[in-house]
């Protein structure tokens, strides 16, 4: 018995789709696919909420100084002379930062092998380069997701079934976080 569908694909294309599906099932909440994707989609997403879940504490806050650039009221650097040159100035910030131990880096790594990065499009501003926004997938699965299973033993999807489809009659299912 084998250990997974092959979907009609190579394995570079399967590892694509599936990937692709992960992604966008993650940063939505659900999606609509065939039954037997589905499947397998869930094996990949549920090992990774498993692995936000279990890593979800592990760090440690720590306080760092860091250069920040000084900006005008219009948001731009300020700049001043120093041997005829311009140059911008900085000052001396203290951020804190959550510090990863190594497991939680560990887990974030394998997390990033298989996510693809998102970029998130505003609706009123379609189209415009400028104004999309990286969305850190990896930040949400440690800080919206995995707090929401913490007392959950696995399941964390769903599969409904919707029917069939005209074009084919595959079997459509919605796939989505419990």
């Amino acid at each position: 018995m084998a250990k997974y569908r092959k979907l009609g694909r190579t394995s570079s294309q399967r590892k694509a789709l599936i990937r692709n599906q992960v992604t966008a099932l993650l940063n939505h909440g659900k999606i609509v696919t065939t039954e037997s994707k589905a499947k397998e989609i869930r094996k990949v997403a549920e090992g990774l909420i498993a692995m936000a879940v279990k890593e979800k504490d592990n760090f440690e806050e720590v306080t760092v100084k860091a250069k920040v650039a000084r900006k005008d009221k219009d948001g731009k650097r300020v700049k001043e002379v120093v041997d005829g040159k311009k140059v911008t100035v900085y000052d001396e910030v203290e951020k804190k930062i959550k510090k990863d131990m190594p497991s939680r880096l560990h887990a974030r790594r394998e997390m990033l092998k298989v996510l693809y990065p998102v970029k998130e499009v505003p609706a009123a501003q379609a189209g415009r380069k400028k104004n999309t926004k990286e969305v850190d997938l990896v930040a949400k699965m440690f800080d919206e997701i995995a707090p929401k299973y913490v007392g959950r033993n696995g399941g964390y999807t769903r599969i409904v079934k919707i029917g069939q489809r005209k074009g084919d009659a595959a079997m459509e299912v919605l796939l989505e976080l419990v």
